[in-house]
């Protein structure tokens, strides 16, 4: 039989603690230990979720991996490569992989009556994955392109079409600084909003056919490829796969291949979310810090209530580790109560949230319109798991002042 785990159950189920002054105390650590497991929750949650958010968004307008011409600069007016590569069967067929996509891109200038504006145009074809911008899109429709015939509209993001006051269904005229100049007319069909201002001040959308033309490319070449990859945390293990397949591969026309990922086309965006580690990591030091000094004070005023109980069981031979352990007992028990109600409360807080977007954000300040929330069970068990260790180790410190107690001393302390 555990006597110390059996007395501290005694303790907690004494029904005449009304009049006592550890009650308001203990109380009060409880609350205490429930609001800091709630920041602890909302702030694990939001972090998350505004990572993942943001990562998805990058992903969504970048892919995870891009083959290029190694010639290639950060311009945009590219050095193309063939899209039917011997090795695209190879790459299918890689265990990550879930879709391959050609594209290409083009810079110009828009030009209106009273605003002039630089863009991007990224050419897409027939075999482009929509889901993303379905998902971004505000207004109007998706691209309709064919094998045959050159698609004239355009899709471009809600930032432009406010700088230039466009909107769905207006002609938008485009130049190319090339030799020699020229012009293309455009049909806005859709407008999308990724919140990334990056990319939305920058890109618009149209069929790759335009782009192939304005180069005087061939039908079958490209800026390069774009792959997708079913698991974000494989993209390693996938980025080095893809590399041993076509990474510095010679193409016929003496030119070589270049493999990147995302992460190092927009290391900037990723080193930024990478920033909210050090910001979590901080905020769940200081709440565990909060929570367990809650719990001191609790377990200070337990002591002080109970010093005569601890002088009798001193007197009757106890040692000062099993009384210790009593009191860490009780600690543990009302530190746990606290942490039930955290996780009540802070979880009911995320997907209350989570599922009404409550909380709004400002789109071209944090890229997204509403607080995102990401909830992880598993993260959620570790906090907890975690909590528990850190406090009790926290709470061995005070738990000392027992050994301190003399028992002739303590038996008649009133």
């Amino acid at each position: 039989m555990n006597t110390e785990l059996f007395i501290a159950k005694r303790i907690i189920s004494n029904k005449d603690n009304s009049n006592k002054i550890s009650k308001p105390i203990v109380r009060i650590s409880i609350i205490g230990v429930a609001l800091s497991f709630i920041v602890m929750i909302l702030s694990l949650s939001i972090t998350t979720g505004f990572k993942k958010e943001i990562r998805n968004k990058i992903v969504g307008f970048g892919s995870h991996i891009q083959i290029t011409n190694y010639d290639t600069n950060y311009s945009h007016e590219t050095a193309p490569i063939s899209k039917n590569q011997d090795f695209l069967p190879d790459l299918e067929n890689l265990e990550d992989v879930k879709h391959i996509q050609a594209f290409a891109t083009k810079p110009g200038i828009v030009k209106t009556k009273t605003d002039i504006q630089g863009i991007i145009l990224k050419g897409v074809d027939t075999n482009f994955d929509w889901s993303f911008f379905k998902d971004q899109l505000v207004e109007g429709n998706i691209l309709d392109i064919n094998d045959t015939i050159t698609s004239n509209s355009i899709i471009i993001s809600k930032k432009l079409a406010t700088i230039l006051k466009y909107k769905t269904g207006d002609k938008l005229f485009m130049y190319f600084v090339q030799n020699p100049p020229r012009m293309r007319k455009f049909t806005i069909s859709g407008v999308f909003q990724t919140g990334v201002e990056e990319f939305d001040k920058l890109f618009a959308i149209v069929d790759i056919k335009h782009i192939q033309k304005l180069n005087d490319w061939e039908s079958d070449q490209v800026s390069g490829l774009e792959i997708y990859i079913d698991d974000f945390e494989n993209l390693n293990k996938a980025e080095q796969e893809v590399a041993d397949i076509a990474g510095g591969m010679f193409l016929e026309d003496g030119s070589r291949l270049k493999v990147e990922s995302i992460k190092e086309r927009f290391s900037h965006l990723f080193d930024w979310t990478e920033l909210f580690n050090t910001n979590i990591i901080v905020i769940l030091v200081l709440m565990t810090l909060v929570a367990g000094f809650n719990m001191i004070s609790g377990l200070l005023i337990l002591i002080l209530e109970r010093t005569q109980m601890i002088g009798i069981l001193k007197a009757m031979g106890t040692e000062n580790w099993s009384i210790r352990k009593i009191f860490l007992y009780n600690a543990i028990y009302l530190t746990g109560k606290g942490m039930i109600w955290g996780n009540i409360i802070g979880i009911s807080l995320c997907l209350i949230q989570q599922y009404f977007g409550i909380i709004k954000l400002d789109a071209e300040a944090y890229y997204l319109s509403v607080v995102p929330i990401d909830i992880s069970i598993i993260q959620i068990i570790l906090l907890n798991i975690g909590t528990v260790i850190a406090t009790a180790l926290i709470l061995l410190v005070p738990s000392f002042i027992i050994t301190k107690i003399s028992p002739s001393e303590t038996i008649r302390f009133n």
